[in-house]
């Protein structure tokens, strides 16, 4: 059975969006660690992609500007679900041309609730995503795979 971003969407609600993200570390080495992430359009192709925002000072963030390959697993009891791909960081410390500093907090927040994610105060939350100077990772999928169900 073929999977595909669709079936990612769904394994998002089963835990906030939770996932294990992988990169390669300095040495080569395979850093984890778990992030919120999900499945949103990408705001120049309008495609699908999977986003999860880190702050620009992470050491996740500094791997994947070295090296934008990366795996995101999220998982529900024994089922799981992946996505392999690599990455684009956009942000205050990782500027696109595509994107202007005025559209920065509408991809955070999109990325943010494509992670089903909510806020009561999204005026506070871009003060928090500025201060700490949140970068969006945009992963173009090359492949899906796991045990769904």
């Amino acid at each position: 059975m073929a999977l595909d971003l669709d079936d990612v969407r769904r394994f998002v609600a089963f835990d906030h969006g939770l996932a294990v993200l992988s990169v390669l570390g300095v040495s080569g080495s395979v850093a984890s660690s778990v992030v919120n992430a999900g499945v949103l359009e990408h705001p120049v192709s309008g495609a699908p992609t999977v986003g999860f925002v880190v702050r620009g000072d992470a050491r996740k963030a500094a791997h994947l500007r070295r090296d934008p390959r990366c795996t995101l697993v999220w998982r529900s009891g024994w089922r799981w679900i992946a996505i392999r791909g690599e990455s684009e960081l956009i942000g205050p410390d990782d500027p696109s041309p595509a994107v202007s500093p005025d559209g920065l907090g509408p991809l955070l927040r999109a990325v943010f609730l494509g992670a089903g994610g909510s806020h009561d105060d999204w005026d506070e939350f871009d003060r928090v995503m500025a201060a700490e100077r949140r970068c969006a990772v945009l992963v173009r999928v090359v492949r899906v795979y796991g045990q769904p169900g």
